[in-house]
Protein backbone atom coordinates (compact mmCIF):
# COMPACT_ATOMS: atom_id res chain seq x y z
CA UNK A 1 0.00 0.00 0.00
CA UNK A 2 1.23 3.49 -0.80
CA UNK A 3 2.38 5.38 2.31
CA UNK A 4 0.12 8.04 3.74
CA UNK A 5 2.72 10.72 3.11
CA UNK A 6 3.25 9.76 -0.55
CA UNK A 7 -0.49 9.60 -1.14
CA UNK A 8 -0.93 13.10 0.29
CA UNK A 9 1.87 14.52 -1.85
CA UNK A 10 0.46 12.95 -5.01
CA UNK A 11 -3.04 14.31 -4.31
CA UNK A 12 -1.74 17.81 -3.57
CA UNK A 13 0.45 17.87 -6.68
CA UNK A 14 -2.59 17.14 -8.86
CA UNK A 15 -4.97 19.57 -7.18
CA UNK A 16 -6.01 22.57 -9.31
CA UNK A 17 -8.11 24.48 -6.73
CA UNK A 18 -6.85 27.51 -4.78
CA UNK A 19 -5.94 25.31 -1.88
CA UNK A 20 -6.41 21.69 -0.88
CA UNK A 21 -6.14 19.85 2.42
CA UNK A 22 -5.71 16.08 2.64
CA UNK A 23 -6.34 14.20 5.88
CA UNK A 24 -5.21 10.58 6.10
CA UNK A 25 -5.91 8.37 9.11
CA UNK A 26 -4.20 4.98 9.36
CA UNK A 27 -5.57 2.78 12.14
CA UNK A 28 -4.73 -0.69 13.40
CA UNK A 29 -6.59 -2.47 16.16
CA UNK A 30 -5.98 -5.68 18.08
CA UNK A 31 -8.84 -7.24 20.02
CA UNK A 32 -9.91 -10.09 22.27
CA UNK A 33 -13.54 -11.05 22.91
CA UNK A 34 -15.03 -13.52 25.33
CA UNK A 35 -18.43 -14.87 26.43
CA UNK A 36 -19.46 -17.28 29.19
CA UNK A 37 -15.87 -17.16 30.49
CA UNK A 38 -14.51 -18.50 27.22
CA UNK A 39 -12.44 -16.66 24.63
CA UNK A 40 -14.49 -16.45 21.43
CA UNK A 41 -12.57 -14.36 18.90
CA UNK A 42 -9.37 -12.40 18.51
CA UNK A 43 -7.71 -10.62 15.65
CA UNK A 44 -6.14 -7.51 14.17
CA UNK A 45 -7.80 -5.08 11.77
CA UNK A 46 -6.26 -2.35 9.64
CA UNK A 47 -8.01 0.51 7.92
CA UNK A 48 -7.31 3.81 6.19
CA UNK A 49 -9.57 6.82 5.77
CA UNK A 50 -8.73 9.59 3.31
CA UNK A 51 -10.43 12.99 3.14
CA UNK A 52 -9.78 15.49 0.37
CA UNK A 53 -11.00 19.07 0.97
CA UNK A 54 -10.99 21.53 -1.92
CA UNK A 55 -10.97 25.29 -1.33
CA UNK A 56 -12.04 27.83 -3.99
CA UNK A 57 -11.67 31.59 -3.53
CA UNK A 58 -14.76 33.71 -4.16
CA UNK A 59 -15.50 37.36 -3.42
CA UNK A 60 -13.09 37.77 -0.51
CA UNK A 61 -14.15 34.46 1.02
CA UNK A 62 -13.74 30.80 0.15
CA UNK A 63 -15.90 27.80 -0.55
CA UNK A 64 -14.97 24.36 0.70
CA UNK A 65 -16.06 20.87 -0.24
CA UNK A 66 -14.81 17.54 1.02
CA UNK A 67 -14.95 13.88 0.07
CA UNK A 68 -13.98 10.94 2.30
CA UNK A 69 -13.13 7.42 1.17
CA UNK A 70 -11.49 4.30 2.55
CA UNK A 71 -8.59 2.41 0.98
CA UNK A 72 -7.77 5.00 -1.67
CA UNK A 73 -5.32 4.05 -4.42
CA UNK A 74 -3.45 6.27 -6.88
CA UNK A 75 -6.04 5.54 -9.55
CA UNK A 76 -8.71 7.17 -7.36
CA UNK A 77 -6.96 10.54 -7.00
CA UNK A 78 -8.43 12.38 -9.99
CA UNK A 79 -11.97 11.29 -9.13
CA UNK A 80 -11.56 12.42 -5.51
CA UNK A 81 -10.24 15.81 -6.54
CA UNK A 82 -13.04 16.27 -9.05
CA UNK A 83 -15.73 15.39 -6.47
CA UNK A 84 -14.23 17.68 -3.84
CA UNK A 85 -14.01 20.58 -6.31
CA UNK A 86 -17.62 20.07 -7.41
CA UNK A 87 -18.75 19.99 -3.77
CA UNK A 88 -16.96 23.27 -3.07
CA UNK A 89 -18.50 25.01 -6.07
CA UNK A 90 -21.96 23.79 -5.10
CA UNK A 91 -21.55 24.92 -1.49
CA UNK A 92 -20.81 28.56 -2.20
CA UNK A 93 -19.03 30.95 0.16
CA UNK A 94 -18.52 29.28 3.54
CA UNK A 95 -20.04 30.74 6.72
CA UNK A 96 -17.06 29.44 8.70
CA UNK A 97 -14.42 30.98 6.46
CA UNK A 98 -11.17 32.02 8.10
CA UNK A 99 -7.70 32.28 6.53
CA UNK A 100 -6.03 28.90 6.11
CA UNK A 101 -2.82 28.10 7.97
CA UNK A 102 0.34 28.21 5.88
CA UNK A 103 3.72 26.51 6.26
CA UNK A 104 3.12 24.87 9.66
CA UNK A 105 4.58 21.55 10.77
CA UNK A 106 4.10 19.29 13.80
CA UNK A 107 5.30 15.77 14.53
CA UNK A 108 7.47 13.31 12.65
CA UNK A 109 5.90 13.61 9.21
CA UNK A 110 8.01 10.96 7.48
CA UNK A 111 7.73 8.15 10.04
CA UNK A 112 5.46 5.23 9.07
CA UNK A 113 2.43 4.18 11.04
CA UNK A 114 3.46 1.95 13.95
CA UNK A 115 0.83 -0.80 13.97
CA UNK A 116 -0.45 -2.40 17.14
CA UNK A 117 -0.77 -6.17 17.40
CA UNK A 118 -1.50 -9.10 19.72
CA UNK A 119 1.75 -8.57 21.63
CA UNK A 120 0.07 -5.72 23.50
CA UNK A 121 -1.92 -8.41 25.37
CA UNK A 122 1.17 -10.44 26.36
CA UNK A 123 0.61 -9.90 30.10
CA UNK A 124 -3.12 -9.23 30.08
CA UNK A 125 -4.19 -12.39 28.21
CA UNK A 126 -2.68 -14.96 30.63
CA UNK A 127 -4.12 -13.09 33.61
CA UNK A 128 -7.51 -12.97 31.88
CA UNK A 129 -7.31 -16.72 31.32
CA UNK A 130 -6.67 -17.30 35.00
CA UNK A 131 -9.63 -15.06 35.92
CA UNK A 132 -11.84 -17.08 33.59
CA UNK A 133 -10.74 -20.36 35.20
CA UNK A 134 -11.58 -19.02 38.66
CA UNK A 135 -14.93 -17.73 37.48
CA UNK A 136 -15.91 -21.11 36.01
CA UNK A 137 -15.11 -22.77 39.34
CA UNK A 138 -17.38 -20.28 41.13
CA UNK A 139 -20.21 -20.32 38.55
CA UNK A 140 -19.56 -16.73 37.45
CA UNK A 141 -19.92 -15.98 33.75
CA UNK A 142 -17.71 -13.31 32.22
CA UNK A 143 -18.52 -11.40 29.06
CA UNK A 144 -16.52 -8.65 27.44
CA UNK A 145 -13.69 -7.55 25.23
CA UNK A 146 -10.31 -5.89 25.21
CA UNK A 147 -9.01 -3.81 22.35
CA UNK A 148 -6.00 -1.69 21.56
CA UNK A 149 -6.03 0.91 18.79
CA UNK A 150 -3.21 2.93 17.32
CA UNK A 151 -4.23 5.74 14.99
CA UNK A 152 -1.85 7.97 13.05
CA UNK A 153 -3.18 11.11 11.41
CA UNK A 154 -1.46 13.17 8.73
CA UNK A 155 -2.74 16.55 7.52
CA UNK A 156 -1.13 18.09 4.45
CA UNK A 157 -2.02 21.11 2.31
CA UNK A 158 -0.94 22.97 -0.79
CA UNK A 159 -0.26 25.88 1.54
CA UNK A 160 2.50 24.00 3.34
CA UNK A 161 0.80 22.24 6.24
CA UNK A 162 2.60 19.03 7.23
CA UNK A 163 1.07 17.79 10.47
CA UNK A 164 1.36 14.41 12.19
CA UNK A 165 -0.03 12.97 15.44
CA UNK A 166 -0.31 9.45 16.90
CA UNK A 167 -2.90 8.21 19.39
CA UNK A 168 -2.45 4.80 21.05
CA UNK A 169 -5.34 3.83 23.33
CA UNK A 170 -6.92 0.65 24.68
CA UNK A 171 -9.81 -0.44 26.84
CA UNK A 172 -11.33 -3.36 28.70
CA UNK A 173 -15.04 -3.87 29.28
CA UNK A 174 -16.10 -6.73 31.53
CA UNK A 175 -19.56 -7.88 32.60
CA UNK A 176 -19.88 -10.51 35.31
CA UNK A 177 -23.04 -12.55 35.86
CA UNK A 178 -23.87 -15.11 38.55
CA UNK A 179 -26.73 -17.14 40.02
CA UNK A 180 -28.24 -18.11 36.70
CA UNK A 181 -27.60 -14.61 35.35
CA UNK A 182 -29.97 -13.07 37.92
CA UNK A 183 -27.10 -10.87 39.13
CA UNK A 184 -25.01 -8.69 36.86
CA UNK A 185 -22.31 -6.05 37.17
CA UNK A 186 -19.71 -4.29 35.03
CA UNK A 187 -16.21 -2.86 35.14
CA UNK A 188 -14.21 -0.92 32.55
CA UNK A 189 -10.71 0.51 32.20
CA UNK A 190 -8.92 2.78 29.72
CA UNK A 191 -5.22 2.33 29.03
CA UNK A 192 -2.45 3.34 26.64
CA UNK A 193 -0.62 0.01 26.54
CA UNK A 194 -2.29 -2.41 29.02
CA UNK A 195 0.63 -2.09 31.44
CA UNK A 196 -1.60 -0.39 34.02
CA UNK A 197 -4.49 -2.88 33.72
CA UNK A 198 -4.94 -5.00 36.85
CA UNK A 199 -7.03 -8.06 36.08
CA UNK A 200 -6.89 -8.89 39.78
CA UNK A 201 -8.62 -5.59 40.60
CA UNK A 202 -11.27 -6.13 37.91
CA UNK A 203 -11.97 -9.57 39.39
CA UNK A 204 -12.18 -8.13 42.91
CA UNK A 205 -14.60 -5.38 41.82
CA UNK A 206 -16.92 -7.76 40.01
CA UNK A 207 -17.01 -10.29 42.83
CA UNK A 208 -17.67 -7.65 45.47
CA UNK A 209 -20.59 -6.14 43.56
CA UNK A 210 -22.12 -9.54 42.83
CA UNK A 211 -21.84 -10.31 46.56
CA UNK A 212 -23.61 -7.05 47.43
CA UNK A 213 -26.52 -8.27 45.33
CA UNK A 214 -27.17 -11.17 47.72
CA UNK A 215 -29.53 -8.84 49.60
CA UNK A 216 -32.30 -6.90 47.84
CA UNK A 217 -33.75 -3.65 49.17
CA UNK A 218 -36.65 -2.27 47.14
CA UNK A 219 -36.82 1.53 47.01
CA UNK A 220 -39.33 3.95 45.48
CA UNK A 221 -38.61 6.64 42.93
CA UNK A 222 -37.45 9.95 44.35
CA UNK A 223 -34.49 12.25 44.83
CA UNK A 224 -31.44 10.60 46.36
CA UNK A 225 -27.93 11.58 47.36
CA UNK A 226 -26.24 9.54 44.66
CA UNK A 227 -22.67 8.26 44.50
CA UNK A 228 -21.41 8.28 40.92
CA UNK A 229 -18.29 6.37 39.88
CA UNK A 230 -15.98 8.42 37.68
CA UNK A 231 -17.19 6.64 34.53
CA UNK A 232 -20.75 7.83 35.11
CA UNK A 233 -19.57 11.37 35.79
CA UNK A 234 -17.73 11.17 32.47
CA UNK A 235 -20.92 10.03 30.71
CA UNK A 236 -22.81 13.06 32.02
CA UNK A 237 -20.18 15.71 31.35
CA UNK A 238 -19.07 14.64 27.91
CA UNK A 239 -22.72 15.18 26.95
CA UNK A 240 -22.49 18.66 28.45
CA UNK A 241 -19.46 19.42 26.30
CA UNK A 242 -21.27 18.16 23.20
CA UNK A 243 -23.81 21.00 23.60
CA UNK A 244 -21.25 23.66 24.57
CA UNK A 245 -20.90 25.23 21.14
CA UNK A 246 -20.30 28.98 21.28
CA UNK A 247 -22.49 29.82 18.30
CA UNK A 248 -25.46 27.78 19.56
CA UNK A 249 -25.25 29.50 22.94
CA UNK A 250 -24.95 32.95 21.36
CA UNK A 251 -28.02 32.28 19.22
CA UNK A 252 -30.12 31.22 22.22
CA UNK A 253 -30.20 27.51 21.43
CA UNK A 254 -28.52 25.87 24.42
CA UNK A 255 -28.27 25.62 28.17
CA UNK A 256 -25.36 28.06 27.94
CA UNK A 257 -27.50 30.81 26.39
CA UNK A 258 -28.07 33.88 28.54
CA UNK A 259 -31.58 35.19 29.03
CA UNK A 260 -31.91 38.38 27.06
CA UNK A 261 -29.09 37.48 24.69
CA UNK A 262 -25.46 36.40 24.71
CA UNK A 263 -23.87 33.54 26.60
CA UNK A 264 -23.48 32.49 30.22
CA UNK A 265 -19.67 32.81 30.10
CA UNK A 266 -18.64 34.37 33.42
CA UNK A 267 -21.52 32.79 35.38
CA UNK A 268 -20.80 30.62 38.43
CA UNK A 269 -22.18 27.13 37.84
CA UNK A 270 -20.67 24.96 40.59
CA UNK A 271 -21.01 25.15 44.36
CA UNK A 272 -17.40 23.96 44.79
CA UNK A 273 -14.01 24.87 43.36
CA UNK A 274 -14.45 22.81 40.23
CA UNK A 275 -11.96 22.88 37.36
CA UNK A 276 -12.76 21.56 33.87
CA UNK A 277 -10.22 21.95 31.10
CA UNK A 278 -8.59 20.44 28.02
CA UNK A 279 -4.82 20.39 27.65
CA UNK A 280 -2.85 18.62 24.88
CA UNK A 281 0.29 18.68 27.05
CA UNK A 282 -1.31 16.66 29.87
CA UNK A 283 1.15 13.94 30.86
CA UNK A 284 -1.47 11.20 31.36
CA UNK A 285 -3.76 12.00 28.44
CA UNK A 286 -1.67 13.81 25.82
CA UNK A 287 -3.56 15.25 22.87
CA UNK A 288 -2.84 16.63 19.44
CA UNK A 289 -1.01 19.99 19.46
CA UNK A 290 -2.92 21.06 16.35
CA UNK A 291 -6.51 21.18 15.14
CA UNK A 292 -7.53 18.65 12.51
CA UNK A 293 -10.96 18.57 10.91
CA UNK A 294 -12.26 16.45 8.04
CA UNK A 295 -15.59 18.32 7.99
CA UNK A 296 -17.09 21.48 9.46
CA UNK A 297 -19.60 21.40 12.31
CA UNK A 298 -20.70 23.71 15.15
CA UNK A 299 -17.60 22.48 17.02
CA UNK A 300 -14.89 22.55 14.39
CA UNK A 301 -14.08 23.94 10.97
CA UNK A 302 -12.06 22.72 8.01
CA UNK A 303 -10.65 26.25 7.83
CA UNK A 304 -9.12 25.76 11.29
CA UNK A 305 -6.89 22.85 10.24
CA UNK A 306 -3.37 23.48 11.46
CA UNK A 307 -4.30 25.98 14.17
CA UNK A 308 -2.47 25.48 17.45
CA UNK A 309 -4.28 23.53 20.15
CA UNK A 310 -3.46 24.60 23.69
CA UNK A 311 -4.98 24.47 27.16
CA UNK A 312 -8.56 25.73 27.43
CA UNK A 313 -10.29 26.26 30.77
CA UNK A 314 -13.98 25.48 30.25
CA UNK A 315 -14.90 25.93 33.91
CA UNK A 316 -12.47 27.55 36.35
CA UNK A 317 -13.13 27.78 40.09
CA UNK A 318 -16.73 26.81 39.34
CA UNK A 319 -17.21 29.64 36.82
CA UNK A 320 -17.98 29.06 33.12
CA UNK A 321 -14.92 30.38 31.29
CA UNK A 322 -15.18 29.22 27.67
CA UNK A 323 -17.39 27.59 25.06
CA UNK A 324 -16.32 25.51 22.08
CA UNK A 325 -15.43 27.90 19.27
CA UNK A 326 -14.25 27.88 15.70
CA UNK A 327 -12.43 31.04 14.61
CA UNK A 328 -15.58 32.09 12.77
CA UNK A 329 -17.88 31.59 15.76
CA UNK A 330 -15.37 33.31 18.05
CA UNK A 331 -15.58 36.38 15.82
CA UNK A 332 -19.38 36.22 15.89
CA UNK A 333 -19.63 35.86 19.66
CA UNK A 334 -16.74 38.21 20.45
CA UNK A 335 -15.18 35.50 22.63
CA UNK A 336 -11.73 33.89 22.39
CA UNK A 337 -11.04 31.12 19.89
CA UNK A 338 -11.20 27.97 22.02
CA UNK A 339 -11.23 24.78 19.92
CA UNK A 340 -12.40 21.54 21.49
CA UNK A 341 -9.48 19.38 22.59
CA UNK A 342 -8.65 15.68 22.58
CA UNK A 343 -9.06 15.31 26.34
CA UNK A 344 -11.29 16.52 29.15
CA UNK A 345 -9.99 16.82 32.70
CA UNK A 346 -12.12 17.62 35.75
CA UNK A 347 -11.08 18.09 39.36
CA UNK A 348 -12.50 19.53 42.57
CA UNK A 349 -10.21 21.59 44.77
CA UNK A 350 -9.11 19.69 47.85
CA UNK A 351 -10.90 16.48 46.86
CA UNK A 352 -9.11 13.22 47.60
CA UNK A 353 -9.91 9.56 47.99
CA UNK A 354 -11.61 6.81 46.04
CA UNK A 355 -15.17 5.74 45.29
CA UNK A 356 -15.06 3.57 48.40
CA UNK A 357 -14.14 6.62 50.48
CA UNK A 358 -17.18 8.47 49.14
CA UNK A 359 -19.47 5.62 50.19
CA UNK A 360 -18.35 6.16 53.79
CA UNK A 361 -19.49 9.80 53.61
CA UNK A 362 -23.11 9.05 52.66
CA UNK A 363 -25.68 8.47 55.39
CA UNK A 364 -28.58 7.56 53.15
CA UNK A 365 -28.32 7.26 49.38
CA UNK A 366 -27.50 5.23 46.30
CA UNK A 367 -24.31 3.91 44.73
CA UNK A 368 -24.45 3.49 40.94
CA UNK A 369 -22.44 1.26 38.63
CA UNK A 370 -23.20 2.75 35.21
CA UNK A 371 -25.67 4.85 33.25
CA UNK A 372 -26.94 3.96 29.82
CA UNK A 373 -29.37 4.97 27.08
CA UNK A 374 -28.75 8.65 27.84
CA UNK A 375 -30.89 11.03 25.80
CA UNK A 376 -31.71 14.74 25.91
CA UNK A 377 -35.20 15.84 27.00
CA UNK A 378 -34.82 19.64 27.07
CA UNK A 379 -31.90 21.48 25.41
CA UNK A 380 -32.66 24.73 27.24
CA UNK A 381 -31.79 23.19 30.61
CA UNK A 382 -29.84 20.19 29.28
CA UNK A 383 -32.31 17.91 31.04
CA UNK A 384 -31.17 14.37 30.30
CA UNK A 385 -32.87 11.05 30.86
CA UNK A 386 -31.49 7.55 31.03
CA UNK A 387 -31.41 4.30 32.97
CA UNK A 388 -29.19 2.79 35.63
CA UNK A 389 -27.57 -0.50 34.74
CA UNK A 390 -25.71 -3.49 36.21
CA UNK A 391 -26.16 -2.71 39.87
CA UNK A 392 -27.68 0.03 42.01
CA UNK A 393 -26.84 -0.26 45.71
CA UNK A 394 -28.51 1.17 48.79
CA UNK A 395 -26.07 2.95 51.12
CA UNK A 396 -26.89 3.66 54.77
CA UNK A 397 -24.56 5.01 57.46
CA UNK A 398 -21.61 4.82 55.10
CA UNK A 399 -22.03 1.15 54.17
CA UNK A 400 -23.59 -0.73 51.27
CA UNK A 401 -26.71 -2.51 52.57
CA UNK A 402 -27.56 -4.42 49.41
CA UNK A 403 -28.82 -4.01 45.86
CA UNK A 404 -31.94 -2.10 44.98
CA UNK A 405 -34.00 -1.78 41.82
CA UNK A 406 -32.93 0.07 38.70
CA UNK A 407 -34.34 3.53 37.94
CA UNK A 408 -35.10 5.83 35.07
CA UNK A 409 -33.55 9.17 35.95
CA UNK A 410 -34.13 12.75 34.79
CA UNK A 411 -31.61 15.42 35.69
CA UNK A 412 -29.30 18.05 34.21
CA UNK A 413 -25.52 17.80 34.53
CA UNK A 414 -25.33 21.60 34.46
CA UNK A 415 -27.78 21.94 37.34
CA UNK A 416 -26.04 19.09 39.17
CA UNK A 417 -22.85 21.18 39.32
CA UNK A 418 -24.55 23.24 42.03
CA UNK A 419 -25.38 20.13 44.09
CA UNK A 420 -21.97 18.49 44.52
CA UNK A 421 -21.77 17.12 48.07
CA UNK A 422 -18.43 15.31 47.86
CA UNK A 423 -15.80 14.39 45.26
CA UNK A 424 -12.82 12.07 45.13
CA UNK A 425 -9.51 12.17 43.31
CA UNK A 426 -9.58 12.56 39.54
CA UNK A 427 -8.76 9.42 37.56
CA UNK A 428 -8.54 8.33 33.94
CA UNK A 429 -11.86 6.66 33.38
CA UNK A 430 -14.13 5.04 30.83
CA UNK A 431 -17.59 6.46 30.10
CA UNK A 432 -19.62 3.33 29.41
CA UNK A 433 -22.37 4.92 27.32
CA UNK A 434 -19.83 6.55 25.02
CA UNK A 435 -17.13 3.86 25.23
CA UNK A 436 -15.09 3.83 22.05
CA UNK A 437 -16.22 7.33 21.07
CA UNK A 438 -14.67 9.06 24.07
CA UNK A 439 -11.35 7.82 25.46
CA UNK A 440 -9.43 10.63 27.14
CA UNK A 441 -11.34 11.74 30.23
CA UNK A 442 -9.94 12.22 33.72
CA UNK A 443 -12.67 12.99 36.25
CA UNK A 444 -13.44 12.25 39.91
CA UNK A 445 -16.16 10.10 41.42
CA UNK A 446 -18.79 12.32 43.01
CA UNK A 447 -21.74 12.46 45.35
CA UNK A 448 -24.53 14.59 43.85
CA UNK A 449 -27.34 15.62 46.19
CA UNK A 450 -30.99 15.06 45.30
CA UNK A 451 -30.38 13.33 41.98
CA UNK A 452 -33.78 12.66 40.46
CA UNK A 453 -34.63 8.97 40.10
CA UNK A 454 -37.94 9.63 38.40
CA UNK A 455 -39.40 6.12 38.10
CA UNK A 456 -38.54 2.58 39.04
CA UNK A 457 -37.25 0.56 36.07
CA UNK A 458 -38.18 -3.12 35.76
CA UNK A 459 -34.89 -3.94 33.98
CA UNK A 460 -32.04 -5.83 35.66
Amino acid sequence: MISAQDLIEKILSRSTTDDCIVVVKDKTQANLRWASSTLTTNGVIQERNVTVIAFIAMDGSMASGGVSRTNVSESDIDALLSEASAAAKAAGAAEDFAPLAKDVAFGNWSAPHNPTGPDVFSNFAPELGEMMRRSQTDAIELFGYAEHTHESIWVGSKGGMRLRHDSPVGRVEMTGKSHGRSRSTWDGIETHDFKNVSVEQIDKNIRQRLAWQEKKVDLPAGKYDTIFPSGSIADLYVYMMWVAGGRDAFEGQSVFSKKGGGTRVGEKLANVGLQLFSDPSNSTLPGSPFVSASASSPFTSVFDNGQKSSRVDWIKDGVLQSLVQTRASAKMTNLPYTPIGDNLIMSVDGATGSLEDLVKKVDNGLLLTTLWYIRMVDPNSLLLTGLTRDGVYYVKNGEVQGATNNFRWNDSPVNALSRIAHAGSSEWTQPREWAGDVTNMQVPPMVIKDFNMSTVSPGN
